[in-house]
């Protein structure tokens, strides 16, 4: 996947991301709302209810640029790759 220039990156509003507080993974097009799902359990230090918020802009996203979701909540995703629900 090509990745974002730091310029193009930089032009990007905050609500471009998943996270925004932190503006970690864009969601600009399809490629970076797929690479934004998969590297969703790795994102640290995101609080339950900000990982909520970052999956409502997911799925958002995912319908804007024709991404199917194969699950419907992080935590579903979760669950189905053996991962524990993170306390917080």
């Amino acid at each position: 996947m090509a990745e974002l220039a730091q310029k193009q990156r930089d032009k990007l509003s905050d609500s471009d991301f998943a996270f925004p507080e932190d503006r970690k993974e864009p969601l600009n097009d399809a490629k970076h709302v797929r690479n934004a799902v998969a590297r969703f359990d790795q994102v640290e230090g995101a609080s339950n209810k900000e990982r909520d918020a970052a999956w409502r802009r997911i799925q958002r996203a995912a319908k804007k640029h024709d991404v199917e979701l194969e699950h419907k909540s992080w935590r579903e995703m979760y669950k189905a790759n053996g991962k524990s629900i993170p306390n917080s």
